[in-house]
């Protein structure tokens, strides 16, 4: 093939597509580039047919430290396992890209995102999607594309709405809305905000919508050059007495669905599929057809759970369609921890513990992003027994990152700043029970342990889940789902807010043609949720705490003229040694020692002074640095601290 390209510019930024000159053996590539940020997209579909349940696709992000003029930290000296950020985008490329395949097809589909050159300008993640949907399309596969991506942000000045924002245009942006889909509908939506109104959030939407038709055309009149050779394949059909012999247990499956319970809803129902199994079909049938019967089995529950929450409203626990699960609120719930909050749902329980830390204790990033690291971390746990179920324990995963940082997201706009609060924070959602919106259980329960730990956060948080049932042209748009309403439904749209507007939002649709105003509905229900549960948090608690744990890092900062410091420090440092024992340490407590300088010829005098100060061997860091806070030559951060439980040494 000759090397063929699509250059264009929309909304003020200039892209291109090209393909035939790299990776010429993948079933397709592409090259794509905005601005000079350059992605390497390759798809293979694999020829071989695999007896899955599921469709087979892999999405793989690769963050090559060359492409930013960097070399790899740590020994080895080269790119390791992916970056939480390097996961999260390998997730956006997936996520409008799976439902692009027809029912049936079980071909193993690979697409690999390799970074070559970003520019600092432009990020990397958004055209991915377009580079993967090209490279597919490209390569005859049969995807249902085009397919894009765009990010939105919008100017805190002027209120205009910015497609694929630069890096510098979204520190001046109080919205990062991510959409994904097709020139007809929306597939994915990602989104962090500064509380703004639902009614902006959804022309946001809109207004993406737009911009994802707009580049879909492009990528269409780029495809129309390569003139793609459409790939052999076949759809996996099941044989049609499958579903004739599942079909007669409709009623049995809709008796079984409604259990409040969800382990005893899950028993009845795996029962019965069983039962369907061992009395329906053959030894022989069942090894020949053993996914396909699978498939029916499911498709039954499913027709089933549909047709109960269409024809009656009526829900596998009995609750109406806006009706928000009982609601059970702890804060508090652990002693000596810096702060920690319970929230359970209905059987959605989660634990987060919130930790404070020194500024120094942020996390550094060694990624591609400009940013070098992050001083709120929210990480999400979800360990098999919260579902009970028997597993391994080990590295999160994709799906571990994705909700933590989606309760991140939810959580940052309300952190205070580094002035006014000067201190690390990593809260920890650990999911005890899982029925649906754990992720937004993470979000409430996070909120709550940062006003147990006493972080002055602006206004308290709170998400719920939002899911859709439709048919024809029937839709019931459900609050609070359950895990069932969710995997068997045809919409997980996630809101998490203030009671004055959006934070952060997530949503994965199952079908194409989404009304405008199922998706307001979706967001006036979600708010309306909101505010019940922001009011039960308040009961709860109704402010952050005043004081700090007094098992937390104590913070304060006191500037004086530095003709004065050696009055200060004191003769022998007599006033330093008197400061540290007034909290109760004496100067052997010290354990680690940073000292900054302005002149690193310095250093050798400085090492003396902290000899006869600090005794013993404290971990000790000396560190060059362009300036200092106030002008100054030295300074020096001292930590003292001693064994848990036992009283300072003497």
């Amino acid at each position: 093939m000759e090397k063929i390209v699509e250059s264009f510019e929309l909304y003020g930024k200039q892209y291109r597509l090209e393909t035939g000159e790299l990776a010429k053996q993948a079933t397709g590539a592409v090259l794509v580039t905005q601005g000079e940020t350059t992605v390497l997209v390759t798809a293979v579909v694999s020829k071989q047919e695999r007896d899955y349940d599921f469709f087979p696709l892999t999405v793989d992000f690769i963050e090559k430290m060359y492409a930013v003029g960097r070399i790899p930290g740590g020994y080895l000296k080269r790119e390791a396992r992916p970056s939480d950020k390097g996961t999260l985008t390998a997730r956006m490329i997936d996520r409008p890209i799976r439902p692009g395949f027809p029912d049936g097809f079980k071909q193993e589909v690979h697409i690999v995102a390799t970074t070559l050159v970003v520019d600092s300008v432009n990020p990397p993640d958004t055209i991915c999607v377009a580079g993967a949907s090209a490279a597919l399309l490209a390569g005859g596969a049969p995807f249902d594309g085009p397919a894009a991506c765009v990010r939105i942000g919008r100017d805190v000045e002027t209120g205009e709405f910015i497609v694929n924002p630069t890096f510098e245009e979204s520190a001046h942006s109080d919205l990062e809305l991510t959409i994904a889909g097709t020139a007809d509908y929306i597939s994915m939506v990602e989104a962090g905000a500064d509380e703004i109104s639902e009614e902006d959030m959804l022309a946001a939407m809109t207004f993406g919508q737009e911009a994802i038709a707009a580049f879909c055309e492009k990528q269409a009149a780029f495809l129309a050059k390569v003139n793609p050779e459409p790939l052999e394949y076949t759809i996996r059909s099941a044989d049609p007495c499958i579903a004739e012999r599942v079909e007669p247990f409709f009623d049995r499956m809709s008796a079984a669905l409604k259990d409040a319970d969800k382990l005893a809803r899950m028993g009845k129902v795996e029962d019965l599929k069983a039962e369907i199994k061992e009395t329906q079909f053959s030894d022989e049938e069942r090894v020949a057809w053993g996914s396909d019967i699978a498939a029916a089995c499911k498709a039954l529950e499913k027709k089933a759970m549909r047709a109960m929450v269409i024809a009656t409203g009526e829900r596998a626990d009995g609750r109406a369609a806006d009706e928000i699960r009982p609601l059970h609120i702890v804060p508090g719930y652990l002693p000596r921890v810096h702060g920690s909050g319970l929230f359970q749902r209905g059987q959605t329980q989660a634990l987060s513990v919130c930790t404070l830390g020194m500024l120094n204790e942020w996390q550094r990033l060694d990624t591609i992003d400009p940013a070098e690291g992050k001083r709120y971390m929210h990480q999400y746990n979800f360990p098999p027994y919260c579902t009970g179920e028997a597993g391994r324990m080990g590295a999160p995963k994709r799906r571990e990152i994705g909700h933590g940082a989606l309760a991140e997201r939810a959580l940052l706009p309300v952190i205070p700043s580094e002035d006014d609060f000067p201190y690390a924070i990593r809260v920890v959602s650990e999911v005890l029970e899982s029925n649906g919106s754990s992720s937004m259980a993470a979000v409430c329960g996070g909120c709550l342990s940062l006003m147990d730990a006493g972080v002055p956060i602006s206004a308290p948080v709170a998400g719920v889940a939002m899911g859709l049932i439709k048919e024809d042209d029937q839709y019931l748009v459900l609050t609070d789902i359950l895990g069932d309403e969710d995997a068997l439904g045809d919409m997980d749209f996630k809101i998490a807010g203030t009671a004055d507007g959006v934070t952060a939002v997530q949503m994965d649709i199952k079908i194409s043609g989404l009304p405008t105003e199922v998706m307001a509905r979706a967001m006036q229900q979600a708010k309306e949720a909101r505010l019940h549960i922001l009011g039960i948090m308040a009961q709860a608690l109704p402010a952050y705490r005043e004081a700090l744990s007094p098992y937390a890092p104590q913070h304060e900062e006191l500037y004086v003229n530095p003709d004065i410091i050696r009055m200060i420090i004191g003769p022998g440092g007599k006033n330093i040694k008197a400061i540290i024992e007034n909290v109760g340490h004496v100067m052997e407590d010290a354990v680690k020692v940073n000292v900054y300088l302005k002149n690193i010829d310095d250093l050798a005098a400085v090492e003396d002074v902290c000899a006869r100060y600090f005794t013993g061997t404290p971990a000790f860091r000396a560190v060059g640095t362009a300036a200092l806070p106030m002008d100054a030559l030295v300074q020096i951060d001292a930590i003292f601290g001693n064994a848990e439980g036992t009283p300072p040494i003497k």
